[in-house]
This record gives C-alpha cells, structure tokens and sequence, in this order.
C-alpha cells in the first residue's frame, strides 16, 4: 500500500471517528433535552396535582358544610374562605342582591378573612361589607350573569368603580397594585334554578386555565347545594320555633327564651317585662263571620306586634288568641308605654266584615312584681284578665295576688293525700314525693312531675310530661269559651287530681289484657266517687277544694247522656267536666293499653270526630281539634 493509500485511509477511519463522535453527541443531547422536558413535564404535573389535591379539599370542606346544620350566613363565610390562599386566589367574596323599603341593591353576603379588607377599610374608611353595592354597568358581565355563565377580566378597576362608582380611582389602582390581583373571576350561582348571587374571586393570575374554570363551575354547583341545603335547615329550624299560623314564636320557644332571659336579667341585675295580650270576643267573631275571619284577626295582632317590637323583643302565640311579648331590659314604667302602644295599633286596625277589633292587655315585670317565671307569668294573666272584666279594650299593670294560688291548692291537697296516706303509695315514694312539693322555689314543672309519678304508680304506660299538656289544653280550652280566671284556676286543679281515685282500684284490673266483665266495667266506674267522695271530701282544711270536687265526680259524664255516675247530659255536665274527658280520652289513645297499642295523633283525633254528640258536644270537639291541631304543634 503507498503512501497516499495509507494516508486516505487514515482519513476514511478520522471521518468514521468525528461521524461517531457527532452522532453520539447528538444522542446525548437529545438524551438531555428529552430528561429536561419530562423533569418539567413530571414538575407540572406535580403542580397540577397538588392543586387539583387542593381543589378536592376545598370541594370536600364544602360538602362537610353541606351535612351540618350551620345558618346560611356560617356556610358562606366557610365557603369564601375555604377559596383563599392554597389555589392561588387573593380575596373572595359573594354578593347577593337585596330589596328594603322599595330600594334595590347589592350586598357582600360574605368575605374571606384577609389582609384585602382590612386594608380597604384602613384606606376607604369604611368596610366592603358595609356598601351598599349597585351592578357595574358591564355589558359581558350582566350577560355572564343572565346566561349564568363564568366571566374573567383583567379589568380590576372597572369592576370594583363599577360597584361603588364614588370611590377613588387614583387611590384604588394603587392600591390593587400593592395587592398584586391580576385578574377576577365572576362566578353566577343559582338556588332553586333561582339567581341566589355571584361568586366574585381575585387571582394573581392573569389568565386561567380551562382546567380552573372547570374547577370553579363544579365549585359553584356545590355551592348551589350547600346554599339549598343550609336553607332546608334553617326553615326546618323556624319551624321547630314558630307559630305557623302568624309566623310569630311559639309557646315552646317562648318558654326556652324566658328560662334563658331571667338568668340574664338576675346576672345584670336588669328587669325584663312580659305584656300578656289577649284578643277580645274571638268566640263571638267565630260565631258571626266563621273561624276563617277568626283567624284573619288573630294574624293581624300578630302583624301589629312585630311591627312595634324591637329587634331584641320575642312576640310568641302563646295558643288561641293569646299572645306574650317579652321586653328585655324594660321596666314596668316603659312596659305599661309599650303596651298601651300596641292596644292602640290594635284598636285602630279595620277588618273586612268584622270591623275593629280589640284586645285585653296585662304587664307584669320581673324583679320587680316577680323573681319566680310561673308567678311572674300567672301575674301577667291576670293582669290581662283584669283587663277583660272591667270592660276589655285596656291596659292592666300587674299586682302582687293575695289570693291563694291554684298550685299553692294543688300542692297542700297532694301533701295532705300523701301524708294522710289517703291512696296505697309506698311509704318511700310518698315521702320522696311530700319532700319535693315543700322544697322551696317551687315551680310548675315540679308540680306537674309529681302529678306524673302518681299517674305512673297505677298507670306504667303514663307519658312523663303529659300532665303539664294536659293542663295547658285544658287552660286554651276553657279560654275558647270564655270561662273566667276562678273557673280556669280551679279547672287546673281539677286536671291534676281527677284521675286520683284510679289508685284505690286493684293493680289487676287495670291491667287486664281480656275484655272486662259487667262487675269489672261497674269497679271502673267508680273510680270519679272515689276520687271525689272518699279520697277529696274529707280534705276539709284545704280551702276551695270543695269546689273541685264535682267537677271531678263529673268528668265522665257523656254529652248524650250515657256516662257515669248519674247519667246527666247535655248543658248539665259542668262545662269543666267536659273539658277533662275529652283530653283525658285523647291522652288516653296515645298511650299503650294492655289491650292494644298507642294511636297515632291522626287516629285519636278521627275517634274524636267519630264520637261527636255521643261523648261530647260539636263546638266542644272543633276547638279541641282547632288546639292540638294549631296551638300545642
């Protein structure tokens, strides 16, 4: 081989070299370059990741919210600031259009706890929250909003002057540079395919991508169902609290409010009034015009209490046509003001047909007339009932009664039947029994479970507390038909004793799951004698329990005439005695018998129907009906 020949291949074996060399430096930096794209593909990802982990945190904090039972107000709060921070989102807040006095604007319902409001408020002087708000005259927005469509803008400043067209915009464009907000994000939400709001959320974004948009649209649809569900609950709530009738409170949460309002009261040694109001001749407008006109003036005293209480008052339908108004912080002086305020507002209300009509008005006040709520309310009703007998259409302060009370009655009687060993109680229960009706502050409800706990020694099916209910029906009852106080006082005491002569008969027949023989049924009926006769009669020292007795030896006495003892009928049977046996029966069916089960409400109350004219009268079973139906739900 010469020289050039050895020279040429040398040069054929340098290219071969360089063209590896080259081709494996390519390699390599494709090699490079693809590690470089997936390392930042794998760092997107992870970004994408950790955030739509965050999106589901947020999204499952939302649906948390959704299972409690939060106000409204609570569940917005939650939702803006579930927003803030970890998805990048500087503020958010939802507005909410308002409507009040004829005036229509927009609110911020909520607003996440941030550095933002602070800082606006410092700068403005005034918070946010507290403008009222009109539509930025933004053409694509309001379409966003119509069409319930997401909207994105750049436009900051055209938002936020929009809203509140009389701020600073010099002063606002620097401040939203200092926040570093890029962008926002107006989010439309719906409740009950009804426009609830918007959404409004500040980005350091300037763009956003197709994946946070998606994000924010599931976002919304879960708001939508929070917002629907908190409303659920809260209306379930109101419910539970109000009359649904007059959309004032009911007796139930008046009690709680009271309880709670007198250890307020004791604790800053501050008085509180109660105004005890009752419509004037109900009875005779049922009559006249029907039940319907009834309640179309039971609503409109309702309408004039919440027009002259105060945001810190509690109007309740205490049953009927009988309304309390709590004043906290009012003495008897501003309570008397208050009351002859509402007889006033009453008195000149004009009803189709009925005309005007009136109420009779009691005012009693607390630590100053009573520190004990039953005297307090027993005070209050009546002051109110001295309203009605002399003349009705006026205000009565309360006075402090020298008269015995019906409990005070009822309790000397029970400790006299106890004690006497007058029923076959143990000796132990009759003891713990006696002990408790002379305990000092005696109140009601003590009264009442010592009435159970008898009824409960011959009767182990006997609902604890049914005995307070029975005196309450009883109470509305007799006010339907007018009765005066004396009647109702000893109408109360009636309720709690009448079934007393049940103790003296034997545990096995009133147990007894086979049908009742004629001997059986004649034992039975002598229960009312006993309760009157043997066990009430002798108790001559108690005052006033005479009277007592033949409402009691009456109660079984049927409107046809075919009850017992003594087979009287009609108007004859005391108007009280017949009050007694229709709740005692209802009560009655809701309880369990040996020989069958308890009845619905439903089902007792068609009985009732099915025994109108038999064992009580039409007008007598209607009210009743209109009561548990109305006023005790």
């Amino acid at each position: 081989m010469g020289f050039f020949d050895s020279l040429k291949n040398f040069k054929s074996q340098l290219d071969a070299v360089d063209s590896s060399v080259y081709y494996g430096s390519k390699t390599l930096l494709e090699v490079y370059e693809r590690n470089a794209k997936l390392e930042a593909e794998i760092e997107q990802r992870t970004k994408e990741l950790d955030r739509a982990n965050k999106q589901m945190l947020t999204l499952q904090h939302i649906w948390n919210m959704m299972n409690s039972s939060e106000p409204l107000s609570n569940v917005l709060n939650a939702i803006v600031n579930s927003l803030q921070g970890e998805l990048g989102y500087i503020y958010s807040f939802i507005i909410k259009p308002q409507i009040k006095n004829n005036e229509s604007y927009i609110q911020v319902a909520a607003s996440s706890r941030q550095d933002f409001s602070e800082k606006f408020a410092k700068l403005f002087h005034c918070k946010l929250s507290d403008y009222k708000l009109v539509y930025p005259g933004i053409e694509a927005l309001k379409n966003a909003v119509i069409n319930n469509t997401i909207y994105q803008s750049s436009n900051i400043t055209e938002l936020i002057t929009g809203f509140i067209p009389d701020l600073d915009k010099e002063r606002l464009e620097k401040f939203l540079q200092e926040t570093e907000m890029k962008s926002y994000i107006l989010v439309p939400l719906m409740s009950k395919d009804i426009h609830f709001g918007s959404l409004i959320v500040f980005s350091s974004r300037e763009k956003v991508s197709g994946n946070e948009l998606n994000f924010l649209s599931l976002f919304a649809k879960q708001i939508e169902l929070a917002i629907t569900i908190a409303d659920l609950f809260q209306a379930v709530k109101e419910q539970a609290v109000t009359d649904s009738m007059t959309g004032l409170f009911n007796r139930r949460y008046f009690e709680e409010f009271i309880k709670k309002e007198a250890i307020r009261a004791e604790r800053q040694n501050q008085h509180f009034t109660v105004i005890g109001l009752d419509l004037d001749h109900l009875k005779q407008i049922n009559d006249v015009y029907g039940h319907n006109y009834g309640d179309i003036a039971i609503k409109a005293i309702a309408e004039v209490l919440k027009s002259n209480a105060r945001s810190i008052d509690i109007a309740a339908r205490m049953g009927g046509e009988e309304f309390n108004l709590i004043l906290p912080g009012i003495d008897s002086a501003g309570g008397l003001v208050a009351a002859e305020r509402i007889r006033k507002a009453i008195e000149g209300i004009e009803l189709e047909k009925i005309g005007h009509i009136t109420a009779s008005v009691g005012v009693a006040t607390y630590l100053e007339h009573s520190d004990d709520l039953d005297e307090l309310l027993e005070l209050t009703d009546q002051a109110m009932y001295e309203s009605k007998r002399k003349g009705r259409n006026r205000v009565t302060l309360a006075k402090q009664s020298k008269e015995t009370s019906w409990q005070d009655i009822a309790i000397k009687t029970y400790i006299d039947i106890l004690t006497k060993h007058r029923i076959p109680v143990e000796e132990t229960t009759a003891k713990l029994l006696t002990m408790k009706l002379k305990e000092m502050n005696f109140s009601n409800d003590k009264l009442y479970q010592v009435a159970d706990a008898l009824v409960s020694t011959y009767n182990p099916d006997h609902n604890d507390g049914s005995i307070k209910h029975k005196v309450q029906l009883a109470t509305l009852l007799a006010k339907r038909f007018d009765l005066p106080k004396e009647q109702i006082d000893k109408l109360k005491i009636a309720v709690l004793l009448y079934d007393i002569g049940n103790t003296m008969l034997p545990k096995n027949l009133l147990n007894k799951t086979e049908p009742l023989s004629d001997e059986d049924k004649e034992s039975i009926k002598q229960h009312p004698i006993i309760a009157a006769r043997e066990i009430l009669k002798p108790i001559s020292k108690v005052p006033d329990i005479t009277d007592i007795i033949p409402i009691i030896e009456k109660h079984h006495e049927n409107w046809n005439g075919s009850g017992y003892p003594n087979h009287i009928a009609g108007d004859d049977i005391p108007i009280e005695s017949q009050i007694i046996l229709i709740i005692d029966s209802y009560f009655a069916l809701l309880e369990n018998r040996p020989y069958r089960d308890a009845k619905t409400k439903d089902a007792a109350l068609k009985i009732i129907i099915s025994e109108i004219n038999s064992k009580w009268s039409e007008k007598l079973a209607h009210e009743f009906i209109s009561i548990v139906k109305n006023d005790l739900d």
